[in-house]
């Protein structure tokens, strides 16, 4: 119980923390907007752990968040990006930026690879899994809509 603790719920919980004061500088309104942001956070984090914190996780994680952002913003008529921007920033690769780097003026050429590749393709998985679910999400949403209208 212990491990499913420190493993999975603290880290959601930093993660949505982390969020929440981040609504502060992306000015997101409201006690429940700054909820809906963390509680997006959360749930990016949690798709992370549980896929296995790889790139394709990184892109599972921005799915969620992107179709979660789609929803909420939809369900408080508010505008998307706030909540998926601020959603993603606990995922955003920084230290594998610091350690490339880090690796780069040291002169070790085979880890500066590595880690600046995998940060590139964190950073690729991130944008790429939020355009892609919000595309998707807001393609089939007016059909649904569209078709909950004709059905008696």
């Amino acid at each position: 119980m212990e491990a499913v603790f420190l493993d999975y719920v603290l880290p959601c919980v930093c993660a949505f923390l982390a969020c929440v004061g981040f609504t502060l500088i992306f000015n997101i309104h409201g006690c429940f907007g700054k909820l809906i942001a963390g509680v997006g956070g959360a749930l990016g984090w949690l798709v992370y752990l549980l896929a296995g914190s790889t790139i394709f996780a990184a892109f599972l994680a921005a799915a969620a968040i992107g179709v979660f952002g789609e929803v909420m913003s939809r369900v408080r008529r508010c505008p998307v990006t706030g909540y998926v921007l601020v959603a993603l920033l606990p995922l955003v690769p920084g230290g594998g930026i610091y350690y490339a780097m880090r690796h780069c003026v040291a002169g070790e050429t085979e880890p500066f690879l590595n880690t600046l590749l995998r940060t590139f393709g964190m950073a690729a998985a991130l944008a790429v899994g939020a355009m892609l679910a919000s595309s998707v999400f807001r393609a089939l949403f007016p059909r649904l809509r569209r078709h909950g209208k004709r059905s008696p």
